[in-house]
């Protein structure tokens, strides 16, 4: 075919938006339609004379060599993909058939752009990902790390980067591909993720153009790259935070297309932020005293259920300690609510401080609170853990200027020696209580495995 042939036919080809190569042997372009310029970006007499490996995506380099050998060998592709960098610096994605004319030597092939299509996959795939990582993360650190997995899939990720914003104490670097002292202490992060907050637009970071020692090369080799990307978390109520990526220095610069991906993932991402945040505020709910951050009976059951199967298959001891301050209602007759809710609040915590880690507090309602004890090695362990408690509690409180002195009654019932089985445990932990009360307050009964139900209140 002549090269007024090609010309004749690309006049035809540029109805479809199509484009016409033709190279040598060694892939140097002999011929190039003029609609390969809404490809490429280059004038055809720009590309001209120059290899194909000058303007392909270097990590598709190996792929593309391989394939031009099979074609100059006779096969046909139809069907090749591949991605070359634009004279803007951005990537085009391609897909090309080519054939080998063994009379010319040389490569003929039409490429077509399929960006567009290449950009709608990637975003339901990032959607879907998204989607399940949210369902499967199992809290918000967990969905961090993921979401981080997502990206480096869709687009060159050296350094990823979240910071969440919030507007009484302003930008904190949640999530990191380093460390996070390394994040806060980087000038182009910390720049980059504060011009996003305060101009609330995506913001873009341009390395100096590199030096390029012949003329030869393409011109999108001497332009500045974007190497890192900033766009906001925008939610339903503003702006929630960053999404930055950066990429290496050997991965092709960032384009328009990896913006608008990242813009894209951003608000998908901002979404699912607030969807986890606002179930785990649910679950809070649901499973936490809203006055002291304790457990509430609910989770404290699911928790001795399993504290009951352990000690069972573990043939161990285990405790539990019902407690009672002793004439809360004079505190709220006489100094008023606010300062009984102080007194409760602090009473969980100095409770939290008293006992181990792997023991459970919670809050049954008004001013009863019921303690988990697992592990224990005998009964004199659960006396002294109950007694630290009483101690702690005998001490002053302050709460809104007024110092207050209360006491506890504790009762304490051991498994298996006083039930095996939960409603056995807090009945006879809640009537040791009751007799503790009884005799005077502010001390801990253990439970003798007899339940009184008569009760006169005290």
């Amino acid at each position: 075919m002549s090269e007024p042939s090609y010309k004749v036919l690309s006049n035809y080809i540029d109805l479809l938006l199509d484009a016409i190569c033709v190279v040598d042997k060694h892939g140097c372009f002999e011929f190039i339609s003029p609609g390969a310029e809404r490809i490429f970006g280059y004038k055809p007499h720009e590309m001209l004379g120059h290899s194909m490996l000058e303007f392909i995506h270097p990590e598709d380099m190996l792929l593309t060599l391989a394939t031009a050998e099979q074609i100059n060998q006779g096969a046909v592709k139809l069907d090749f993909e591949n991605r070359y960098i634009r004279k803007d610096g951005s990537v085009v994605h391609l897909l090309w058939s080519a054939r080998w004319s063994e009379d010319k030597q040389q490569r003929i092939a039409v490429a077509r752009d399929i960006s567009s299509l290449k950009l709608a996959q990637r975003r339901q795939a990032a959607l879907y990902a998204i989607s399940e990582a949210a369902f499967a993360a199992e809290d918000i650190d967990q969905l961090y790390q993921q979401l981080h997995q997502i990206i480096a899939g869709l687009m060159p990720v050296q350094r990823f980067i979240i910071a969440r914003y919030d507007h009484k104490k302003g930008l904190s670097f949640v999530y990191s591909s380093e460390q996070a002292i390394a994040v806060a202490a980087s000038p182009l992060a910390s720049d980059l993720c504060h011009r996003v907050i305060h101009s609330g637009q995506s913001q873009l970071y341009r390395s100096k153009p590199a030096e390029s020692c012949s003329t030869a090369k393409p011109l999108s080799v001497i332009q500045p790259n974007i190497t890192a990307l900033a766009v906001p978390l925008q939610s339903h109520s503003g702006i929630i935070g960053v999404l930055m990526a950066q990429h290496g220095p050997q991965a092709a610069g960032y384009g328009q297309a990896e913006l608008e991906m990242l813009e894209f993932v951003a608000t998908q991402v901002a979404l699912t932020i607030e969807r986890k945040q606002m179930l785990a505020r649910l679950k809070f709910h649901a499973l936490y005293d809203q006055l002291t951050s304790l457990p509430n009976r609910e989770l404290f059951q699911d928790r001795m259920h399993s504290a009951l199967a352990r000690a069972e298959r573990e043939q161990g001891m285990l405790a539990l300690l019902y407690l009672d301050l002793d004439k809360f209602k004079q505190v709220n007759d006489n100094y008023g609510h606010s300062v009984g809710d102080g007194l409760l609040q602090q009473t969980a915590s100095r409770i939290q401080q008293a006992i181990r880690q792997t023991d459970t507090a919670a809050r049954f309602g008004g001013d009863e609170f019921v303690i988990l004890l697992e592990q224990l090695q005998d009964e004199a362990t659960a006396w002294q853990l109950a007694e630290n408690i009483r101690q702690r509690l005998a001490e002053p409180f302050l709460i809104n200027g007024q110092q207050l002195s209360i006491n506890p009654s504790i009762g304490v019932a051991i498994y298996p020696q006083h039930g095996r089985e939960q409603k056995e445990l807090l009945l006879s932990a809640d009537e040791a209580m009751y007799l503790a009360k009884k005799a005077g307050g502010n001390q801990v009964k253990l439970s003798d495995g007899l339940f009184l139900f008569n009760r006169s209140a005290n």
